[in-house]
């Protein structure tokens, strides 16, 4: 059976050492009394609860999965999850960081996304009920009517409803301009939902006795395309004027998904008959009100492979510290024993550490966006807002793709220090290769993200925004440029910085004269983006750990980070090379193809 052990030291390393965020929280009014210790002090309750209540069911959830009464529309989830969740309720988590307006403890966004980092790597199914409600939250609590806010933001803020995004149809995914589903106005200024909706995460539950939709419609008179698409909140039972719950609204469960992963979590086909909602935002200008809660899926859906990926490592590499097998290649290494552990052997050692590098990686990444995000809704200088919006736009795709991706490389290598035990569901690992292969496909696929970060969040502006994040790559060259110590990490950022303007260029060149070259080269750009970003983050992490070497620190924990670090920039950054190279290779090799795809 796995175990989990929430990484407290490292996040705390992160959240302290290296972005000093209680420093930031003072600049903002709101978070100002945020202390170090308030911080610390909620993350081990957080992880207490992720190990102890969610992580317990997350083999039994994904044996047990849901189960569909046709007759009544209802689902009921795995043994144990709706008491988990009542904890949850409980414990005020669903609150944390939610507006105090409507009964959140308005914390920053920053510690609830390593709560949820947690809670993902412990179950990532049951996570998705909860998780899916911040983002009906968010994007009413940004676009939504005062009455809406007054109706619905209290019970997603309390946990008494959760809430999910209705976007999917049979017959169109990603390409939303293709959906049918209608809305008809009503006298009363409601509107009249019908269509069909697939593949709705947490799309019916015994969680909670409310769950709040918001569904992507058309209305009439709607313009084709994108540009005709509405957004309505269409609650499982409507609301009374005085928030009691009025009568069942016509929004149904009729199937659930047969899934390769994430079992427990209840993945609906929703039948909407003629039920009842109300206009998000305004007529036709739906996506950009569903972007808010989309944005926030996608940096969800890269914390759920982040969660993943150190869950997988934490047992590959206990199991590979007490497993037995050969001799080690340069000598005895367990006299003792008849063999030596595995760990002994240079390859378990590149898969346990790609995982390492990888889990660190993401946290630093997903803390600094989270982070970002405090600062564009909290900091008082409209500057400060303005640029730490742009960034998190430009990294939100870095941040759903990349540590996706990273965490499929990562499970699977984890799994493979397991060896046949790996592929035996008892062990958990094949679980976590299982779960973590919605992460690439959900909330747009890794492509359709490649696409958004090259075409509109890089080469739409002519790399603006990519040059901000290149600034902070150059403080930081400038800063330590001179250190001989840190050229192993400051050297390889400093030279691919450099390649990226010429690279972006010659790519954005293309592009222009012919479309199918940005999309042939965006999903190895992507990672060479992710790459730099990566590289930048642990080369302030190698940063710390060496200033506090230098200081006399004795714990071996930046002594291991410095050897992660290492690990990084000698054996996974350089892949780098090989993504420039096959991303100017262009579209040639793959649209000139007719005959081997006939």
């Amino acid at each position: 059976m796995p175990t989990y052990t929430p990484p407290l030291r490292d996040m705390q390393f992160v959240l302290h050492e290296v972005f000093k965020v209680t420093d930031e929280f003072k600049a903002m009014p709101r978070h100002a009394e945020v202390d170090t210790d308030t911080v610390n002090a909620v993350l081990e309750e957080a992880g207490k609860f992720a190990a102890g209540v969610t992580f317990p069911l997350n083999i039994s959830g994904d044996t047990e999965g849901c189960t569909l009464d046709q007759k009544t529309h209802e689902v009921t989830t795995p043994k144990g999850f709706k008491e988990a969740y009542a904890q949850y309720v409980e414990g005020g988590w669903a609150a944390l960081s939610c507006d105090p307006a409507y009964g959140g403890q308005g914390l920053p966004f920053v510690m609830n996304q390593c709560l949820y980092e947690m809670l993902n790597s412990a179950n990532q199914a049951w996570t998705m009920y909860p998780g899916l409600s911040h983002g009906a939250y968010e994007a009413l609590h940004a676009h939504g009517t005062d009455e809406q806010k007054k109706t619905y933001l209290p019970k997603l803020t309390s946990g008494e409803w959760t809430g999910t995004m209705c976007l999917t149809e049979p017959h169109c995914g990603t390409d939303l301009g293709l959906l049918r589903t209608k809305a008809e106005p009503q006298a009363d200024g409601t509107y009249k939902i019908t269509g069909n909706k697939i593949f709705i995460s947490a799309g019916e539950h015994d969680f909670t006795e409310n769950i709040v939709h918001l569904v992507l419609a058309r209305l009439p008179d709607a313009p084709k395309g994108s540009k005709g698409i509405s957004l309505f909140v269409v609650p499982k039972f409507k609301v009374n004027a005085e928030g009691s719950l009025g009568e069942r609204n016509p929004i149904y469960c009729t199937g659930l998904e047969h899934k390769m992963g994430i079992h427990g979590n209840a993945t609906a086909q929703i039948a909407i008959d003629g039920a009842i909602g109300t206009l998000v935002g305004e007529p036709n200008k739906g996506l950009a009100a569903m972007f808010v809660m989309m944005n926030a899926a996608r940096l969800g859906v890269g914390n759920q492979s982040l969660g993943l990926t150190e869950v997988a490592f934490q047992n590959a590499l206990a199991y590979a510290k007490d497993r037995i097998q050969m001799r080690s290649l340069s000598g005895v290494k367990a006299k003792d024993k008849e063999a030596d552990p595995i760990i002994v052997h240079p390859d378990v050692r590149k898969m346990l550490l790609t995982a390492k590098a990888y889990a660190e990686g993401a946290r630093a990444l997903q803390i600094f966006c989270t982070l970002l995000l405090d600062k564009a809704h909290e900091h008082p200088d409209e500057k400060v807002r303005k640029d730490s919006d742009e960034l998190v736009a430009l990294l939100t795709p870095i941040v759903k793709a990349f540590i996706t991706d990273n965490g499929h490389i990562s499970t699977n290598a984890c799994m493979q220090v397991f060896g046949g035990h790996g592929f035996i569901k008892e062990w958990g690992m094949e679980q976590f290769v299982r779960d973590n292969r919605i992460n690439m496909i959900y909330e747009g696929t890794n492509t359709v993200q490649s696409l958004d970060l090259l075409g509109r969040k890089i080469l739409s502006n002519n790399g603006a925004t990519l040059k901000k994040f290149g600034k902070l790559v150059g403080q930081l060259v400038a800063e330590e440029g001179v250190n001989e110590k840190m050229a192993e990490f400051i050297n390889p950022i400093a030279y691919l910085g450099d390649q990226m303007t010429k690279f972006t260029t010659e790519i954005g060149f293309r592009g222009f004269q012919n479309p199918d070259e940005v999309g042939a080269a965006a999903v190895d750009y992507l990672r060479v983006a992710g790459h730099l970003v990566f590289g930048y983050l642990f080369a302030r992490m190698a940063q710390v750990a060496l200033r506090e070497i230098a200081a006399g620190n004795a714990d071996p924990f930046y002594q291991a980070k410095l050897q992660t670090a290492r690990f990084y920039f000698a054996k996974l950054f350089p892949e780098t090379a090989t993504l420039m190279r096959t991303a100017r290779a262009g579209s040639k090799p793959l649209m000139d193809t007719d005959a081997a795809l006939a």
